[in-house]
């Protein structure tokens, strides 16, 4: 028996006139549905509408998403190119074949063979089979990647290199607790156990915290989003507990986050708000170190100096004021210095960005290309201040 998916997505990839009629970047309206279902089946013109949707979500993450194949589910919980590539580049040192376990439309299985690896891709369903094919297909690699369906992937794994990329359950769709996703944490933890060597990768909102011993994790953040958690196990780990990557840059920062002690300053001239993978791989202390620079509390990832530092590892502010925790001091500052919009940003302090935003002044409209001012709330001495900043670029960034 043909399995339905298979057989919509078949047909829409024969019916490429379909694709073309639907304006690029959203601008669906009733008519144009209406048109389209005098031309095609209707259930092609809701697939093909999805899919036109769908690419348009992902083209920030994947050079070719206007001709590539997604699925809503998967593409929530995707490996995005630059991450793939990144990963593939660890494998390729092997020059072995890996076997890639529910790997969803393809993201990673292209990484890997555009490393020039030899890939086996495998999912649970025909329809998502094809996915893969098509994405490899459209990226030059289909060569390199023999898909098969199984419906327990995880029982085709053996001794070589392995990367896996459990998903949340159906039931459990939003849940970022391991113990909800398929394959389980047991069966994840017994995989490390068993000789293979490879990557499992996670949401980095995953409870990961102390789930895989022996292992090396990594937290890999794509233009400023920490995007993924990877954990390294067998030959493939490295020798330290944790390490943070920020792409595209490619910086990289690993250490053992109970071995640093970042020291605590007082407010400088400047602030310096980490990479999100640094702060969530705990290497907050790792980096006040590497840098020689303060933290602005010990209860704050925030780091401060008097001297501008320049490093991808960091967004710069230059502080123009620090002010009480009190909304009439914000206030009048934002009123007699600030033209513009005001970015409210925190950590650990409990604000209601939206009722202070309301309570502010209206300064007038940003100007084009105007950086936005910043107003941090954050401890230091253990108390709640109000720092007001201006956003720096890095274009000088070099790795001190």
């Amino acid at each position: 028996m043909i399995d339905p998916e298979y057989s919509l997505l078949q047909r829409l990839t024969e019916t490429p006139d379909l694709f073309t009629q639907i304006p690029v970047g959203g601008g669906i309206d009733l008519r144009l549905q209406t048109r389209l279902r005098e031309q095609f089946p209707p259930e092609l013109v809701r697939a093909a509408l999805t899919q036109a949707e769908l690419r348009h979500r992902a083209r920030d993450r994947f050079s070719l998403a206007m001709e590539m194949w997604f699925d809503r589910f998967e593409l929530e919980q995707a490996t995005p190119e630059l991450a793939a590539r990144h990963k593939a580049e660890r494998f390729s040192t092997t020059g072995q074949t890996v076997l890639d376990l529910f790997c969803g439309f393809g993201s990673n299985a292209i990484g890997l063979a555009q490393a020039g690896l030899t890939v086996t891709a495998v999912e649970t369903t025909p329809e998502a089979g094809l996915r893969i094919e098509l994405n490899a297909g459209i990226y030059g690699v289909r060569d390199r990647v023999d898909v098969r369906i199984s419906d327990d992937p995880l029982s085709l794994a053996a001794d070589g290199l392995i990367h896996i990329q459990p998903r949340r359950s159906a039931a459990k769709q939003r849940s970022v607790k391991l113990e909800e996703h398929v394959p389980s944490l047991e069966q994840l933890q017994a995989l490390i156990q068993s000789g293979a060597s490879g990557a499992i990768t996670l949401s980095s909102a995953s409870n990961f915290g102390g789930k895989f011993n022996d292992c090396e994790l990594e937290l890999i953040s794509v233009n400023g989003d920490c995007r993924e958690a990877v954990v390294w196990f067998g030959e493939l780990r490295k020798e330290h507990a944790m390490q943070a990557t920020l792409l595209p840059s490619g910086w990289t920062l690993s250490g053992n986050p109970w071995e640093a002690f970042g020291q605590v300053g007082p407010l400088g001239a400047y602030l310096y708000d980490p990479d999100p993978a640094i702060v969530r791989a705990g290497l907050v202390d790792v980096l006040s170190e590497h840098l020689q620079i303060n933290r602005l509390d010990a209860a704050e990832e925030y780091f401060t100096s008097d001297e501008r530092l320049f490093s991808p590892a960091v967004t710069t502010y230059e502080v123009l004021a620090d002010l009480p925790n009190n909304d009439r001091d914000i206030r009048n500052y934002v009123r007699e210095h600030v033209t513009g919009d005001v970015e409210i940003r925190c950590r650990h302090v409990p604000v209601d960005a939206s009722a202070i935003r309301r309570k502010l002044p209206v300064t007038g409209k940003s100007r084009s290309g105007e950086t936005k001012t910043t107003l941090f709330f954050a401890r230091l001495d253990g108390k709640t201040r109000a720092i007001i900043a201006r956003k720096l670029t890095n274009d000088s960034d070099t790795d001190s």
